[in-house]
């Protein structure tokens, strides 16, 4: 399997730690740099209020299968978490799209360091990425909805 970046996330965060737990709900613009040669494919992009970005998270340093989070003391299994620290550390970002100049898609909700590597870029369609009767597992009573 071989993943090449199509482009680089800027923020103002220049460390994890300066970095939002979740983008929703935090209005940090920051922009969607794609490199030259995929420019032709943001053709039409600029119709979509929100994209789903999925980049590498490439100051993950290592896993663990189970993971505390900040919102429960009990451990749970990565793969029931939103935890960086993955065996593939591949993030997902809901944005909304201010504005698109050339190759650089201005955007606002950015939980992600400066400098990480974009691997793709989806539309979000509620149709498709919505989903009725929504449970949130371990989550539930623990966030706002």
């Amino acid at each position: 399997m071989k993943v090449e970046p199509i482009g680089t996330i800027h923020t103002p965060y220049k460390t994890v730690l300066e970095c939002p737990r979740q983008g929703a709900g935090t209005d940090t613009v920051g922009e969607v740099e794609v490199f030259r040669e995929f420019e032709e494919g943001l053709t039409d992009v600029e119709g979509f209020s929100h994209l789903i970005l999925l980049c590498w998270l490439d100051r993950s340093d290592g896993y663990k299968l189970m993971v505390r989070t900040p919102w429960d003391a009990r451990s749970h299994g990565v793969f029931a978490t939103r935890s960086p620290h993955r065996p593939n550390p591949i993030g997902l970002s809901i944005v909304r799209l201010l504005e698109r100049m050339d190759n650089v898609l201005k955007v606002r909700g950015l939980d992600l360091v400066d400098g990480t590597p974009l691997i793709d870029i989806k539309p979000f369609v509620p149709a498709f990425d919505g989903a009725d009767d929504v449970k949130i597992g371990w989550l539930e009573g623990r966030i706002g909805r």
